[in-house]
């Protein structure tokens, strides 16, 4: 009886508690502190771009190659070949991220001069001409206005991401500074799942109004124009970068509800007494300064490791990946959008759990069980001509691949970088995660349809090497962050790092050890 029992509680009563009160009990305690709805007006227009055109342009991409070649063929009187117009299409998808790239640049600037709350309403101006352009570009008979359109997008939301993660790993908690920072994750992959929806043929993906699809984006920037005004600006950067105490204490008190922020102000204002020479203000400082060195080497490994482990090239390529597995034509957008759903979903459960799992696990744990879902994808695309039922159990490692992804790697990765850093170096050094984010998905965008084209179902062994990687690096050398202050993450980082140099010393006193004897047995 007694076994029975704890069999239940562990079984059924736990898991229920996590999946269905947990949840509410969060809702209703970001509901008291009153930034509910700040969160969505913040996310919608930051990294809800991002998955929304990542996913959007999917859909659209048959009508945009049908487009350029009528195109060219009215100019020139001749259809493109086939290689030229891959080539265009894969810079048109790759044009995306060189934006992203210059607007994580341009943010790095922009939050430490404006702040955090006016650069996302500056952006989301961008947001909106970008669309105009895209909209417009069909009535044009115009593919370079899709490229400039598409160049734009990638400013916005390379502000965007940058802007997105700093106002919320300022505004939030320390016990629910996890949960709020995965919401940027939420929103990137309800972008996702909203652009292929509305990419479907009874939507916007039809042949008559795909340019529309490509200008929906205008649409939640202009709900951030409006909805972003009746909100306070980060009470960190008020206090930290403009020293108005008043103000922060305003902001907070807006923001949480009314109570007594002693603490929290007094945390910052620690916090800034510790900080040397102001902000940096560009990558150059960032690199040389020894102290946040290792800080900065675990937030490119683990942007690293997000970005090279395949989940948005399922997204641009999406088409091309379920045609591998033999799915019908038709059927395509519906599988992608149940895909997109499970990733939603997980990252929403991922939000529940974050802050008793920690950080660590998950991503260790995530990359490991990811890598293997693609090499057993690999396996089963390999021996899809000889079984008939081979390419159901391809589609089961995908959507196995994308939950794992967003119940760890995906939720977590955009989490860490908001973690390891205080406020003097925080800003920098998302943008240069975010840099190399944007690089590392401009070289898959532009080279993935020619290696997959080549190698087939092999060039996924690309992303079995990264995950691979990935959870060595986060099982080995990240510490845990979960329920630590930033000064307190700050402090374990100087421990890591002398203790490496520690061992270093040592290595180098065992080595000279032999020379030593050496010279006194010559002597004697």
């Amino acid at each position: 009886m007694v076994i029975t029992l704890s069999w239940l509680r562990l079984c059924i009563l736990k898991p229920c508690y996590f999946i269905f009160i947990n949840p509410f009990c969060f809702i209703l305690q970001l509901h008291r502190r009153k930034f509910i709805f700040f969160i969505f007006s913040v996310g919608i227009g930051g990294s809800f771009q991002f998955g929304f055109n990542i996913s959007a342009i999917n859909p659209s991409s048959e009508h945009i190659k049908s487009f350029i070649n009528e195109t060219w063929i009215e100019r020139y009187e001749t259809p493109l070949q086939e290689y030229s117009l891959m080539l265009l299409w894969s810079f048109i998808v790759a044009v995306y991220p060189v934006g992203g790239l210059v607007g994580a640049q341009i943010a790095a600037v922009l939050t430490l001069k404006y702040g955090r709350k006016k650069s996302l309403l500056c952006n989301s101006i961008v947001a909106i001409v970008a669309a105009l352009i895209m909209g417009f570009s069909r009535m044009a008979r115009s593919f370079e206005m899709i490229v400039l359109g598409r160049f734009l997008y990638g400013i916005n939301i390379g502000i965007g991401l940058v802007a997105h993660g700093l106002y919320l790993g300022e505004i939030a908690p320390k016990e629910l500074r996890g949960a709020v920072c995965m919401t940027r994750a939420v929103f990137t992959a309800f972008g996702k799942w909203i652009g292929l929806v509305v990419g479907l043929r009874q939507i916007l993906g039809d042949e008559s109004t795909w340019h529309l699809l490509l200008a929906f984006s205008g649409l939640p920037a202009l709900i951030q124009l409006i909805t972003l005004p009746w909100f306070p600006e980060s009470p960190r950067y008020l206090l930290m970068e403009k020293g108005d105490t008043a103000l922060c204490i305003d902001a907070l008190r807006r923001l949480w509800g009314p109570g007594d922020f002693t603490e929290e102000v007094g945390d910052m204002l620690a916090e800034r007494s510790q900080m040397q020479g102001g902000s940096k203000n560009n990558l150059v400082q960032l690199v040389r300064d020894k102290t946040i060195r290792c800080q900065l080497l675990t937030s490119v490994a683990v942007s690293a490791g997000m970005q090279l482990s395949g989940i948005n090239i399922i997204y641009f390529y999406a088409s091309d990946v379920y045609h591998q597995l033999g799915i019908s034509k038709g059927n395509i957008p519906f599988v992608g959008i149940g895909a997109s759903g499970i990733e939603l979903l997980t990252s929403m459960m991922c939000g529940f759990i974050i802050e008793r799992a920690g950080r660590k696990v998950l991503l260790w744990k995530g990359y490991c069980f990811m890598a293997l879902w693609i090499l057993l994808l690999i396996i089963t695309l390999s021996l899809k001509e000889r079984f008939s039922w081979i390419p159901y159990c391809s589609l089961v490692f995908i959507f196995a691949y994308i939950l794992t992804f967003g119940m760890g790697p995906g939720t977590v990765s955009g989490v860490l970088p908001l973690e390891l850093f205080t406020q003097s170096s925080r800003s920098i050094a998302l943008v240069a995660a975010n840099s190399l984010q944007w690089l590392a998905l401009f070289v898959l965008g532009l080279v993935f349809p020619f290696v997959i084209e080549a190698l087939g179902p092999y060039a996924f062994i690309l992303f079995v090497v990264s995950c691979s990687l990935a959870s060595l690096f986060t099982f080995y050398i990240l510490p845990e962050t979960k329920g630590k202050t930033l000064l307190q993450i700050n402090e374990e980082f100087n421990n890591l790092r002398h203790a490496q140099k520690g061992m270093c010393s040592l290595c180098m006193k065992r080595l000279a050890a032999p020379n030593q004897t050496e010279i006194l047995s010559t002597r004697l």
